[in-house]
């Protein structure tokens, strides 16, 4: 496959767009809902291309089809999550889609405001710093349901540890996971490959291959957004109505 239009190795994205979106009260495919008249999921699209990711693999399960049809396009590949296991499974499901080397930006396909220059930076601060992987996070007072970003006393990062397994020291970590993610896409493959589900959803979670990586001297960081706004999944109408409402509020702005 060809370079990047970043030049060098190929930078590919898998974007996990699988989801039924239950909260949301319709029949929708939950990326398929609309802010500023574009489906969720065009949002993210249109990011990773401004970032300079030249091709795109989408994970798609609900409705598929419907999906497909409203994002086609030439850099972007469709690949079946039948059944749902988990977002670690739902890579597993790209992977064999994937360059040889290179790497692979994780995204989810129901965060429609995060921005081209914070993805921008993360890819390039990974492969500066020779990370195997790197986390994109965000820190507040509550990090609510969001994973937690586990640190040693040197900063170094240790696991990312989900809010319903996490002991109350580390409920109180600021610093939560993002969902949004970049990898050295051999180093992606290897992790992927030692996946299990044994945990109380006996899922296979994506998150495991930082413990993963990092069980093994691995460099993984984390780069920190400052904008709370750009990492906000949608999964509820509520959160839909004040997606829209940020995304005119930076039109404003910008």
């Amino acid at each position: 496959m060809s370079d990047d239009t970043m030049g060098g190795p190929a930078i590919e994205a898998v974007v996990l767009a699988a989801g039924k979106g239950t909260r949301m009260k319709s029949d929708r495919p939950k990326v398929l809902h609309e802010v500023a008249g574009r489906p969720l999921l065009a949002h993210v699209l249109d990011t990773a291309r401004a970032a300079g990711i030249g091709r795109t693999v989408v994970v798609v399960g609900h409705q598929a089809d419907r999906v497909r049809e409203a994002c086609a396009a030439p850099d972007l590949e469709f690949v079946l999550q039948e059944p749902q296991l988990g977002t670690g499974h739902a890579v597993q499901v790209a992977e064999p889609a994937l360059s040889e080397t290179g790497w692979t930006v994780v995204l989810a396909g129901d965060v429609p405001l995060l921005g081209v220059g914070t993805l921008r930076r993360l890819i390039d601060e990974t492969r500066a710093s020779g990370a195997v992987a790197t986390v994109l996070t965000c820190v507040v007072d509550d990090a609510g349901a969001y994973g937690r970003i586990v640190k040693d006393a040197q900063g170094n990062l240790v696991r990312i540890v989900e809010a319903r397994d996490a002991t109350p020291e580390e409920l109180a970590i600021g610093e939560y996971n993002s969902g949004v993610y970049c990898y050295r896409t051999e180093r992606l493959r290897d992790a992927l490959a030692h996946l299990t589900s044994d945990n109380d959803q006996s899922e296979y979670y994506l998150t495991d291959t930082i413990g993963w990586l990092v069980g093994r001297g691995e460099p993984v960081r984390t780069v920190i957004t400052e904008d709370t706004d750009e990492v906000v999944g949608i999964n509820t109408v509520d959160e839909l109505a004040a997606a829209e409402r940020m995304h005119a509020e930076r039109r404003v702005r910008d």
